[in-house]
């Protein structure tokens, strides 16, 4: 999977201050890792991609940036990532179509598609490994979404931000973006959208990419 939207919007909206480890899961070709990197130039980062070619991919896009000494990827699903390390920001752009039509190339398909189980399992592994002040960001279906907060409230974990993204004001929500902690903070809750008009990036749009795309 390449550069996307989604990917973007979740690797330029999540934010933790001064975060010693970060934790990319499901990094694809590296781009949200390669973000983090640019912002906290004193963290380490840690990306997992479970398909092979996307890894290697991550990794030579890793090797040629000024980044490569601190952006490690691991080439294996999330649930056999095993550290010992504790992450102040782990953030994911995952699958999110339960259950739907399987994808017929089944590489994007793995990328695009999750089980049932898989948000559950997420949750669980993205607890154990984060620190006590650290924060899990997500990009989400409103569907999917909803059954993430439920999740993570099983297990402790308390929903801090929620952006609510529209490509515009005429259409309906889209995705939302999340953030989750163990800490009981009051609920930042905001509206994004994405173009003013046709092919016309919004101001809010152009200042949240304005340190990552050129355009801008």
């Amino acid at each position: 999977m390449k550069i996307n939207t989604d990917g973007v919007l979740i690797g330029s909206a999540c934010c933790q201050n001064q975060p010693k480890n970060i934790l990319d899961i499901g990094t694809g070709t590296g781009v949200i890792a390669l973000m983090l990197a640019q912002r906290y130039k004193n963290a380490t980062i840690d990306a997992v991609e479970i398909d092979h070619l996307a890894a290697e991919t991550a990794k030579q896009n890793a090797a040629k940036s000024p980044f490569s000494s601190f952006v490690k990827v691991y080439n294996c699903s999330y649930e056999d990532f095993n550290t010992d390390k504790k992450y102040d920001l782990i953030v994911s752009n995952p699958p999110f179509f339960v259950n739907d039509l399987k994808n017929e190339e089944e590489r994007k398909g793995i990328a695009r598609h999750a089980d049932e189980d898989f948000f559950a399992a997420l949750i669980h592994k993205s607890y154990g490994l984060l620190s006590d002040v650290g924060s899990i960001w997500l990009i989400l279906p409103l569907k999917q979404a909803n059954d993430v907060i439920g999740l993570a409230a099983s297990v402790g974990l308390h929903v801090i931000e929620k952006v609510h993204i529209y490509s515009d004001k005429t259409k309906p929500e889209i995705r939302q973006i999340i953030c989750l902690s163990k800490q009981n903070d009051r609920l930042n809750e905001y509206d994004f959208y994405i173009y003013e008009s046709l092919r016309v990036h919004t101001a809010q749009y152009k200042r949240l990419l304005a340190d990552f795309f050129l355009a801008f």
